[in-house]
């Protein structure tokens, strides 16, 4: 059996592949990195060139950002279900929402925390485009279920219920009740509870 190593902060981002982890229930190791020298270090850099976590190691295979890790870790462990299937159509939805997160939402919550100017001057060419329009997309996507792809659970779930999570905590993303509701049915989630005392633990 490969090992399955995840390289992680409590404070970042690995928190939604520990989440994943543990909806998967297949054993890995937790590698913790500070932020600083253990991030720079040679040894992390050959891994990951930005020095950044997560990242995790799959065997010989080595994998970064978050988005990616979800859906590569999904796909392996196929009999989860953590995904829909390849030839349903489904999978383009869930394809869809994964990557809206890691993209246009990431962009406009991100210029919101720290007041970047998005306007009617560059919004054209700022992957987000206007912020109202990146968080109105994002409420359409809860509309047809429980859950992204309707009544399948899947790792986009994980990735955009966490960005979601975070955007409400730190007020870059507002408190609409499709939100809420969404984001206290994925807490509540044994998995969810379970990650978040292992990290806590970390942290702690």
């Amino acid at each position: 059996m490969q090992t399955l190593t995840l390289y992680t902060n409590p404070n970042s981002r690995g928190r939604v592949v520990r989440w994943l982890l543990e909806e998967l229930k297949v054993p890995y190791q937790i590698k913790v990195l500070e932020y600083g020298a253990d991030m720079k270090s040679a040894d992390f850099l050959a891994l990951n060139p930005m020095g950044k976590v997560p990242v995790i190691t799959h065997g010989d295979v080595v994998v970064t950002e978050a988005a990616a890790i979800c859906a590569y870790l999904a796909d392996h462990f196929a009999d989860k279900q953590l995904a829909p299937a390849t030839n349903s159509p489904m999978r383009a939805t869930y394809y869809r929402w994964l990557f809206f997160a890691a993209g246009p939402v990431e962009m406009a919550t991100s210029a919101k925390a720290y007041d970047w100017r998005i306007d009617a001057e560059n919004a054209p060419a700022v992957g987000s485009g206007f912020y109202q329009n990146t968080v109105d997309a994002l409420e359409t996507a809860l509309q047809h279920g429980p859950y992204l792809c309707g009544e399948q659970f899947t790792a986009a779930d994980v990735y955009v219920g966490s960005q979601i999570i975070w955007g409400m905590m730190f007020k870059t993303l507002e408190e609409r009740p499709a939100f809420t509701q969404y984001s206290e049915r994925l807490q509540a989630r044994e998995a969810a509870i379970r990650a978040n005392q292992l990290d806590d633990a970390l942290q702690a």
